[in-house]
């Protein structure tokens, strides 16, 4: 029996042009371009500059992933935005990006669950579209983290960058097997109970300021490789498939040790995994988004291959998403 499937279309990518090395982190903290890459395996990262918010960075992303959908704006009648750094407390940065785009139809509104925020956005989307009120739909990740981060804090500054990833979905008749095109399984979990290990020291109802991010970054750690694990089979199991089926792994970009982790628990061989934090570093909703632009323009994803996708972050949120491209 056919099932509607919510199928990617495009999908695009935007960065800063500033680059910033670990050479340069290491003037503002100690630290050295050796510790942090041995650690994390980053080397470098965008900053956004001036002018630059999560509204442009996310407007371009989402035009590039109109492009490559080989679609218009106009086709679009439903916005997810994933960011933890919205231009604004309100209203959404997704109506921003929305009335850049030119679109006077549908819905548009953001969601933040953190460095999962782009996971849990494509599955909103893929529930919205299946349920039949939308048709084509823009997922976007777009994150300023530059500007929540303490400088002088050297356990977080030299972890994250800024950009944004886009992504064009479709509901699309299906045969109805687990050789279908799209989203064939999502998951999606949080536990409350660990949201003071990596959360904003700030809030409009508490402080009345922006804050600035920290975070307990062995406990994140400790949790992430056993909950994203979790997750993962979960997806596995609700789509009947296994881990040799996966073609592509694109994890949330947050540190190669986690990634390399999860690869081993599924048995991948490091040539199916898809890393850019190197160059990236942690750009939290934006990092899967971008990672996928890449594998796709540079021809690694090709059409009918297995993605899996997962990620977790403060709250903690964590989830896992298998689309067949």
């Amino acid at each position: 029996m056919s099932v509607l499937r919510t199928v990617v279309r495009g999908c695009g990518g935007y960065l800063p042009e500033r680059i910033m090395t670990n050479a340069e982190i290491s003037e503002l903290v100690e630290t050295s371009d050796e510790w942090i890459a041995s650690r994390t395996g980053i080397h470098e990262r965008r900053i956004a500059g001036e002018g630059e918010y999560t509204s442009t960075m996310g407007l371009e992303a989402a035009k590039a992933a109109l492009a490559n959908a080989g679609m218009e704006a106009s086709d679009i009648d439903l916005i997810v935005l994933a960011t933890s750094t919205p231009d604004q407390t309100f209203p959404a940065t997704a109506t921003t990006i929305q009335a850049e785009l030119g679109i006077t139809k549908g819905a548009a509104f953001d969601i933040q669950a953190v460095c999962s925020g782009f996971v849990y956005a494509l599955a909103t989307a893929d529930n919205f579209l299946r349920a039949g009120p939308y048709k084509r739909a823009l997922v976007i990740g777009s994150e300023a983290f530059s500007r929540i981060l303490d400088w002088e804090d050297r356990n977080t500054c030299v972890l994250f960058g800024d950009g944004a990833g886009a992504v064009v979905v479709e509901a699309e008749l299906q045969p109805g097997t687990s050789t279908d095109r799209g989203i064939l399984a999502a998951c999606l979990r949080a536990d409350g109970r660990y949201r003071d290990k990596l959360y904003v020291d700030g809030g409009p109802s508490t402080t009345g300021t922006t804050g600035y991010l920290r975070m307990d970054g062995p406990e994140v750690f400790r949790h992430a490789v056993i909950k994203i694990a979790e997750a993962i089979d979960e997806a596995l199991e609700m789509a009947g498939l296994e881990p040799s089926d996966i073609d592509w792994f694109v994890p949330h970009q947050a540190n190669k040790r986690i990634l390399d982790g999860a690869a081993r628990r599924l048995k991948l061989p490091p040539e199916k995994i898809v890393v850019t934090i190197d160059k990236h570093a942690n750009t939290s909703a934006a990092s899967i988004p971008l990672a996928l632009n890449v594998a796709v323009q540079d021809g690694r994803i090709q059409p009918g291959d297995l993605v899996l996708m997962e990620a977790m972050g403060g709250g903690f949120t964590w989830g896992a998403l298998l689309v067949r491209w």
